[in-house]
Parts: C-alpha cells; sequence; structure tokens
C-alpha cells in the first residue's frame, strides 16, 4: 500500500502576497539560453560521452546558436579538464561564444578551476553551494551562517583569482537546491555574494536559481523568482537565472512562469537529458516561443540531423512523442485528424495564406526540416479519407473525386486492417495503382478513329471478357461518350459515366494527364478507374476501362 502519511510540504512560499506575473499572458522576448549539455547532460550518461564525441556535440550546440556553453566541471576530472583544455589550445571557441565552467565552492576546485579556462575568449566561473534545509541539517549539518560563510568565501577566492589571472571572465553564483530554501535566506546568501562580487550594468553577474529537485507546483516557483527579482540587491547589475529540473514533471512550465516572473536567462539541455527524470527542454522551450511569433534566437530547421547527432553520440532515445522533435509528433492517423488537417492545408494553398493555423498542428513541420507526406499523415486502420487521399496528392500528385476518395479510403484501410500494420507512402500507392489504374484486363480498347460529323463516331476494337476482339462504331456526344457507347454494345453491359474529372500531373508539355471514371451499374453499383497518358482523350478512356474492369 502507498502511504501518503510519509509526505509533507517541503518548499516555501515567498513572504509576498500579490504578485505581478500572474497579469502577463504570454512571454514577449526570449531569454538567454544557456546549454549543459556537456556537463549536466553528460553526467548523467549512462556511458559519458568521448572527447571526440563531446567536440562534435559541442560544434553542434554552436551551430545551433548557443551563446552561452557550459563545457563540464574541469577540477572534477582528467576528461573534463581535457575537453576544456583542447577548446582552447584548439581555438575552437567562437569569438561570441561563452564557455561556462562549474566549480564547487571549495579553495582547491576552485584554483584548479581557474588554472582550466586559462586562454578562453571568455569565461563564466559558476560556483555554487547547497542552502536547502535538508542539505543543511542532513548533509553538511551546519546552522545557516555556517552555510553562508562557504559561499561568501568561495565568492572571495573567485573574485581574488580573477584578479590574478588574465583572462575575460564573468561570475556566476547557484544556491544549490535553492527550491527547499526558505525565500528569505536564499535571499540573504545572493545578496552577500553579490555585494562581495559588486557587479556593475556593463559587467553584471549571473544569479542562478535552480530546481534542483522539482518539489512544488509551478506558480509556486514563479513565486520565488518575481521575490527573488524583486529583492536582489544592484538588479540592474544581476542577470537572474533558472536551472529547471523535472522531477515533477513541470521543468518547461516551471521555466515559463520563471520568465514570466522576472528570469532573464534559462540553462537547460537539448531534449531534457539530464539527472533523474531530466533538466529543462531547451528545444520544447524555444519552439514554445516560435510558435508564438517570438524568435528563440536558436535554429532548429534541421531537426533530423540534431536528434541524430544527440542518439548517436549519447545513446539516448528521443522519444516518439517529444515535442516538437519525436518520430510521431506530427503524425495523425486518426480519420477526423486527417480530414481537418487536410482541409486545412488545403485552405492556406486556396487563400495564400502566410500565417500558419493548420488545425491539429502547432508548427509547420517543415519549419523543422519535417515534411508533410511522410510524417503528417501517417496511414493505418484508424485513418481516413482526407488523410489518404492528401497523401496520395501531396506525394504523387493524383486527386481523386470526392467519392472515389472515400471508396480508396476504405480500400486502404482494409489493407491496413488486414495487415496489422501502417502503410507507407509507397504502400498507398501501390494499392491505388492495382485497384484503378490502367486496368486493362479483361476489357481493353484498340485501333481507336474518330470521326465528326456533329456528334462524334467512335471505331474501336474491344477486347471482351472472352478474349475475343469485335469491331464497333457508335457515336456519343464526345470521344469518351463515343467509346463508352461502343464499349457498352460489344459488351452487352448496362453502365452510364456517373463522374468524370482530370488533371495534370505534372507541368509542361510532356506532363502526363491523369482522369478518374466513376461508373453506375444498372443494378446500382458504382465502380471506379483512374488512367494516365500523355494524351488527355487517351487518359480518359483508360480511367473508363478500368472502372469497366472492376465491375
Amino acid at each position: 500500500m502507498m502511504d501518503v502519511t510519509k509526505y509533507q510540504i517541503g518548499y516555501y512560499n515567498p513572504p509576498k502576497n500579490e504578485y505581478r506575473w500572474v497579469k502577463k499572458d504570454h512571454i514577449e522576448k526570449a531569454p538567454a539560453w544557456c546549454s549543459v549539455d556537456l556537463r549536466d547532460g553528460n553526467q548523467s550518461l549512462v556511458v559519458p560521452m568521448s572527447l571526440e564525441e563531446k567536440l562534435e556535440f559541442f560544434k553542434m550546440l554552436v551551430k545551433i546558436g548557443f551563446k552561452e556553453i557550459e563545457v563540464g566541471f574541469p577540477a572534477a576530472s582528467e576528461t573534463e579538464y581535457e575537453f576544456l583544455r583542447t577548446l582552447i589550445e584548439k581555438d575552437m571557441i567562437p569569438e561570441d561564444v561563452t564557455v561556462q565552467v562549474l566549480t564547487q565552492c571549495r579553495d582547491h576546485i576552485i584554483r584548479r578551476t581557474f588554472e582550466a579556462v586559462q586562454g578562453a575568449p571568455s569565461a563564466v566561473i559558476h560556483f555554487y553551494n547547497s542552502t536547502s534545509v535538508a542539505q543543511r541539517e542532513q548533509v553538511f549539518k551546519k546552522s545557516k551562517d555556517e552555510i553562508k560563510k562557504i559561499a561568501t568565501d568561495g565568492a572571495k577566492l573567485v573574485k581574488q583569482l580573477a584578479a590574478e589571472y588574465p583572462g575575460n571572465f564573468r561570475f556566476e553564483y547557484s544556491p544549490e537546491s535553492f527550491t527547499g530554501t526558505e525565500p528569505e535566506y536564499a535571499l540573504e546568501v545572493c545578496n552577500e555574494v553579490i555585494d562581495i562580487m559588486e557587479p556593475t550594468p556593463e559587467k553584471p553577474m549571473i544569479i542562478n536559481l535552480p530546481v534542483t529537485v522539482s518539489m512544488s507546483m509551478s506558480h509556486i516557483y514563479a513565486n520565488q523568482i518575481e521575490y527573488m527579482s524583486d529583492n536582489l540587491n544592484r538588479r540592474d547589475s544581476v542577470i537572474l537565472s533558472v536551472h529547471p529540473h523535472n522531477d515533477r514533471g513541470c521543468g518547461v512550465a516551471d521555466t515559463e512562469l520563471a520568465v514570466l516572473a522576472g528570469a532573464d536567462r534559462v540553462e537547460g539541455t537539448l531534449f531534457g537529458n539530464g539527472e533523474r527524470t531530466g533538466n529543462v527542454d531547451l528545444i520544447t522551450l524555444a519552439l514554445n516561443l516560435y510558435t508564438h511569433g517570438v524568435d528563440p534566437h536558436l535554429d532548429f530547421s534541421d531537426m533530423p540531423a540534431i536528434v541524430e547527432v544527440y542518439e548517436r553520440v549519447t545513446r539516448m532515445h528521443v522519444y516518439e512523442r517529444t515535442p516538437y522533435a519525436g518520430a510521431l509528433v506530427y503524425a495523425a492517423f486518426s480519420g477526423s485528424h486527417q480530414d481537418a488537417i487536410a482541409k486545412g492545408m488545403t485552405w492556406r494553398k486556396e487563400h495564400g495564406l502566410h500565417q500558419w493555423n493548420v488545425p491539429y498542428i502547432p508548427i509547420d513541420p517543415t519549419d523543422i526540416g519535417r515534411t508533410y507526406d511522410g510524417d503528417v499523415i501517417r496511414i493505418n486502420s484508424q485513418s481516413g479519407k482526407g488523410g489518404i487521399g492528401f497523401l496520395l496528392e501531396q506525394k504523387y500528385g493524383f486527386v481523386l473525386p470526392p467519392k472515389m476518395r472515400e471508396h480508396f479510403g476504405y480500400t486502404v484501410k482494409s489493407v491496413s486492417d488486414h495487415a496489422h500494420k501502417e502503410l507507407q507512402p509507397e504502400e498507398v500507392l501501390e494499392v491505388f495503382r492495382t485497384t484503378y489504374l490502367n486496368k486493362r484486363e479483361p476489357v481493353d480498347v484498340k485501333n481507336l478513329h474518330f470521326v465528326q460529323n456533329g456528334a462524334i463516331t467512335a471505331t474501336v476494337t474491344v477486347q471482351t471478357a472472352d478474349g475475343s476482339q469485335i469491331e464497333v462504331s457508335a457515336k456519343g456526344n464526345g470521344r469518351l461518350d463515343a467509346v463508352c457507347n461502343a464499349v457498352k454494345t460489344a459488351t452487352g453491359w448496362d453502365f452510364t459515366i456517373m463522374t468524370y474529372s482530370e488533371h495534370s500531373l505534372e507541368h509542361g508539355s510532356t506532363s502526363e494527364a491523369a482522369s478518374y471514371v466513376g461508373l453506375q451499374w444498372g443494378d446500382g453499383t458504382v465502380t471506379w478507374g483512374a488512367g494516365t497518358d500523355t494524351d488527355i482523350i487517351r487518359a480518359g478512356i483508360k480511367a473508363m476501362i478500368s472502372a469497366v474492369n472492376n465491375k
């Protein structure tokens, strides 16, 4: 049995009654982004990345547009140290990119960190110590003043070494386990660190308030952020940063509300990789902004390539339902969804719309390197005529009449149902071909000859169902009607053309035409056929014969 009495609220709401963030309905501009994939993300992998893999990942982050990248904890291991030195010594850090390094507030670790960053174009020295009630009581067994002294001693040493070592340094302080810390105490610690570091508007420092462990609903975190933002010393010289983890599945919500509440900067990882349930997913955050018309200043226009590199070097898998990036996030199997998407896409095309407002799809998949035909409409036994017809049109150019599209939809669904599998686009095309297209057995027409004298007279050789060939002449109000009458005379069958449509498959003088014919038979049944040919008349005749052969 689960025992709820074991748990109690472990977070602290700030001493404030009204909050401005609750009256905001959207984020107006993107925060500054810092990727911690190569530190927080890498340390959480079952098999950490090799030096070569970390270098490849770093290059990808730069290409995406990250201007701040936490590259590791160089004092923690030789591997971390070697990676940073490789970046610096091989001149792999662009001038507009700042590397960030993490260090505990411990003397020898801080000194080793400064040794590691020598020669970097610019570097953020990120120092931290844990401040929560649980950490103070259970891990460090220290008082509030003793914990605060760890932070202030660390700040003094960082400031001292920054003056001794050459380099372009910026500074960041994190009260680790912030969400389990009393807000008034967290503010006291941060303000004393700020006073020691003496940031200026021209050279601000970063105060980072992490959701080291998610402990509350997202609005509580937003309250904490606004309280800190309102009361931090030298606020115009402080970049307020957040670093949410995802223990309660609220990482994205925590971050978005924190930005509404005053956060200027976000630390996170691609696809949310990180300890336990992970860090906040920067891709989701950035593309959420993008769908609201806010430029995230990060380029995810080739999402498949990003997924490929990520999965290969981290040995992690991007879940199929991961927002924006998952293999199935744009896929519609449901018939009603497919129909709405197809109609929405048609509406957008017909009206020449630039604005994106297609049902069920919040972002244009092509913006991030995905496609309509392979990603949006996916065909199985749950699919509908609208989606199946849309796929056939988008991928192969066949625009079926509405009633034929319905017939084809049921045919495709039946094939998928019996095979117990999803059908790929080429399999859908093959169903179309075998069911309708240019079917010349058992009935066919040959040796066509037309004479026009008022009405059209067609003289044709008709191959009948028993294999015999009969030459027949018949009149009609057009070439297709005349050939249709000739076939009826030769076979003795009773049918009329109920539906006819045609279109060009391609542009240009050598393009093929596609025609579709629906025949209604004497017993009330309807059969369908399609034909293609460089000549529109022959395409129509092929479609009519195909429909005859489907009786």
